[in-house]
């Protein structure tokens, strides 16, 4: 584990603040405790309540947002004593949270001492930082400029992401669960008929297939960039390279997984370009999904997957065909989603007609537009 110099919270100047702060949180994260951007932003709010100053209150600010589950504690532990130094005296106190009457002061760029105004410009920094990153996280990425995407991409590739779990065959020894009756029966053979303790065992979880299926659209360009790179980041994650499939969809069906495998997401969306002729083109969504069920849907692809279909719904073709199309795909899958970038916006109603036609045959239908819908979608896909 990594880590930075042993420095007192409240030794460092308030415009290093939020830095010292984000970079405790990266190693916090590298010591095993994963740390979703929402709370790392609330981890800054926290700090900015209890005051940075206040070195045992940083402690409980960061234990209470960053750490999710008991075997997070003791790495937290270790990652803070590590970057703050020395040991920190966590129990037996009346109240933890309560900050010293005479605690550490924050030191003002201009030589100035008062702790007062140092530990007031330090929170207002980080109510600031806090502040931008939520703001960030709500605002519609098609409208952010070239500053606002590169802090729009590193949000993103801090989602929390998992696959979906699906049950399977083999099983696995375990402290409760279903009776494991051969077990059970054996270890009474060999005490020869005395009866003794149950056993049990559990099924063992395996990972269920995702599916994308893209709009590279016109209307979609916007929005195709972002979700390529959530797919990327699925696709990178664990071993869910044999799990996860990608497609682009428009005038024509494009299968992009070799192209998105790459490691780094630049030279792999590159190549995505290289490979999609109709990028920015026209839209017959009912033609390319039937054209996806026909040619790999049927062939197992689809079948027992979560589908993610990423589209704003403008079709130029038929809708009853596209309606019909994604009612024979949600036969065969487990579970169909649809990611709409206008979902989530003031005053939309699914009034187009493909998305009309097809919102009777869909899952989940979700909005597609800004960073915390991406980790929404997420989420959704995780728990299909």
């Amino acid at each position: 584990m990594s880590s930075g110099p042993a420095t007192d919270v409240g030794a460092a100047p308030a415009t290093d603040a939020v830095e010292l702060l984000l970079g405790f949180t990266r190693v916090v994260v590298a010591a095993g405790v994963p740390v979703p951007p929402d709370r790392a932003t609330a981890f800054l709010v926290a700090v900015a309540q209890v005051g940075a100053g206040d070195r045992t209150g940083v402690y409980w600010a960061g234990r209470s947002t960053l750490c999710g589950d008991p075997d997070h504690l003791r790495p937290y532990d270790l990652s803070f004593e590590a970057w703050f130094g020395g040991k920190l005296a966590r129990h037996g106190a009346a109240n933890p949270y309560q900050r010293p009457q005479a605690g550490p002061t924050v030191a003002l760029p201009d030589g100035d001492s008062g702790g007062a105004r140092a530990e007031d410009q330090t929170d207002q920094t980080l109510h600031t930082a806090a502040s931008a990153a939520e703001v960030l996280r709500h605002r519609d990425v098609a409208e952010l400029d070239d500053t606002g995407r590169a802090d729009m991409r590193r949000l993103l590739a801090a989602l929390d992401v998992r696959l979906p779990q699906r049950s399977s065959s083999r099983r696995r020894r375990s402290h409760r669960g279903e009776l494991d009756v051969r077990r059970t029966l054996r270890e009474e053979l060999r005490r020869a008929g005395e009866p003794g303790p149950l056993r049990y065992r559990r099924s063992v979880p395996r990972p269920r297939r995702v599916v994308w299926l893209i709009d590279v659209s016109g209307s979609m360009s916007p929005y195709a960039d972002v979700l390529l790179r959530l797919a990327h980041t699925q696709l990178r994650a664990g071993d869910s390279r044999t799990r996860v499939e990608v497609f682009t969809i428009g005038t024509r069906l494009t299968r992009v997984t070799p192209a998105l495998a790459h490691r780094d997401v630049e030279r792999a969306l590159a190549a995505v370009g290289d490979q999609v002729p109709d990028w920015s083109g026209g839209t017959r969504l009912g033609e390319t999904v039937r054209a996806f069920v026909d040619r790999w849907g049927q062939r197992g692809v689809a079948r027992g997957a979560v589908v993610v279909i990423c589209s704003d719904g403008w079709e130029r073709g038929d809708p009853a065909l596209l309606a019909e199309q994604v009612q024979r795909l949600r036969r065969l899958a487990h579970r169909l989603v649809w990611v709409n970038p206008h979902r989530g916006k003031v005053g939309y109603q699914p009034l187009q007609g493909g998305i009309a036609a097809v919102l009777p045959h869909v899952d989940d239908f979700v909005a597609g537009h800004t960073v915390a819908s991406y980790a929404q979608l997420m989420e959704v896909l995780a728990r299909a």
